[in-house]
């Protein structure tokens, strides 16, 4: 009796081995590493640089197999979005057009995703991970990649050089007018590189920034019994409040604690905080993070 108990125990203890761990199946999907833009300062020797436009989009990488979210979450799309994709990895923007961003992030974050909403939808790669070469290289790779998939939803974003910085406020003025969001700037002799850095630079008519919502605070007069401002906080703790450009719905359900908010502003004060800022959106393509305090601020 005891040989058959230990036997059944072995048994036992093979197969839970065998099984999927939960903490492996439950664990969050990891961030992809991505370059990520220094902003662009007057000094800068733009001859040396591929200039495109910045779009305001949702930023996704494509691994060979799925859409990933810069948070690491795989984005719903229909299957037959990435069907024909090709099997090398890219790094681009979900666009659907200039100053249509709200519009796109309904569409890109329905876990039941809209064929006629997905329709509307393009994948602007603008990156190679992991490719060799530098990034002029880069760029003659991701056109040939993006003929070769002949997927009309999968364009490669245009990337041009520019004789001098005349040139490039001209590029920037034009796309600017046309209700685009600035332009970026790739180092052209660049390897492929993550993280932040000055290789890839942003340049906008204003700057932005990330913060987290730690707290709401009371409205008056017009906004009494509304949310009069959001308590934010700035990566290196330093705390403000954005109170312009939300609209009454959002004054109504602000959002919750630990989210994520994109904000623009003039400059930095001499305390180094942000001079007039105000709300741009929500970056929902990160997980929330958890703040433990109270959601009301006096």
């Amino acid at each position: 009796m005891a040989g058959l108990k230990h036997a059944l125990l072995a048994l036992t203890l093979a197969w839970a081995a065998w099984l999927p761990h939960p903490a492996w199946s439950d664990a969050p999907p990891a961030a992809p590493a991505m370059l990520l833009a220094e902003v662009y300062a007057a000094d800068v020797d733009v001859t040396q640089y591929w200039v495109s436009e910045k779009f305001d989009g949702v930023r996704a990488q494509w691994d060979g197999h799925a859409l990933r979210f810069r948070g690491g979450g795989r984005v719903p799309a229909p299957a037959w979005f990435t069907a024909d994709f090709p099997d090398v990895p890219l790094d681009g923007e979900l666009w659907i057009g200039r100053g249509r961003f709200d519009a796109l992030s309904g569409t890109v974050r329905k876990l039941e995703p809209v064929d006629a909403e997905w329709r509307q939808v393009r994948y602007l790669v603008f990156e190679l991970p992991g490719a060799a070469g530098d990034f002029s290289a880069r760029v003659l790779q991701m056109r040939t990649i993006v003929a070769q998939a002949s997927v009309p939803w999968l364009q490669a974003v245009e990337q041009v050089r520019v004789a001098d910085r005349a040139a490039l406020m001209k590029q920037l003025d034009a796309v600017v007018r046309a209700g685009g969001e600035g332009l970026m700037l790739h180092r052209a002799d660049a390897p492929y590189l993550t993280g932040r850095s000055d290789v890839l630079l942003k340049l906008k008519p204003w700057l932005d920034a990330e913060a987290v919502v730690v707290g709401h605070v009371h409205g008056k007069g017009k906004y009494q019994g509304m949310t009069g401002a959001l308590l934010m906080a700035m990566p290196d703790g330093r705390r403000f409040r954005l109170g312009s450009g939300l609209t009454d719905s959002l004054r109504r359900q602000p959002p919750p604690l630990g989210t994520r908010i994109t904000y623009r502003y003039q400059h930095l004060t001499k305390k180094g905080v942000p001079r007039f800022p105000r709300y741009l959106r929500v970056r929902d393509d990160f997980q929330g993070i958890q703040v433990k305090e109270s959601s009301v601020v006096q």
